[in-house]
């Protein structure tokens, strides 16, 4: 990835969010039925990473992410769990699409496959990237969690599908 300007992501606008949400809801009722509320988030940790791996997702082969356990933790989230959605968010804080849960593992970082790494759609999708670009990232950003960077962590991998707006969303 090319170094960009780290300026914080942009507050959640959560009428936005959760409008969009109730649009997914009322399209499609059979996929929400014990989910009140979706995860609101975006991917990497300043505006122009979100915008830049949102982008993967909407226009290009991003389907998978990897996060650490300890960020769930320090933000006090439950991990997410296969068939949960989240709602994601451009580094402007707009809600951009929905996407659900379809695939979880929880590893180390070394434990990444060439399949997932290429699922990420990051740089350019080999196993030897991923694992360049997540350890430069964690080291970055685990110090606000307060801890060092550590290959012992565990990751969760989560595959998942774009399920809103219908515009963007994956084909069945």
């Amino acid at each position: 990835m090319t170094e960009l300007p780290r300026t914080p992501v942009a507050p959640y606008d959560r009428a936005a969010s959760l409008a969009m949400w109730a649009d997914y809801c009322a399209a499609h009722p059979e996929a929400v039925h014990d989910e009140p509320e979706p995860v609101l988030d975006q991917f990497g940790d300043h505006a122009a990473l979100a915008d830049e791996l949102l982008d993967l997702v909407l226009h290009g082969p991003k389907r998978a992410t990897a996060a650490l356990v300890l960020e769930f933790a320090a933000a006090g989230d439950p991990l997410p769990r296969v068939g949960s959605h989240w709602v994601v968010h451009d580094g402007a804080g707009r809600p951009r699409a929905v996407l659900r849960t379809v695939e979880l593992r929880l590893g180390v970082a070394e434990s990444v496959d060439e399949a997932f790494a290429w699922d990420e759609g990051e740089s350019d999708r080999t196993r030897e990237s991923w694992l360049r670009e997540h350890r430069g990232y964690w080291e970055r950003t685990c110090p606000a969690l307060g801890v060092p960077w550590d290959e012992g962590h565990e990751v969760v991998f989560e595959r998942f599908r774009v399920v809103w707006p219908p515009e963007v969303a994956d084909r069945p």
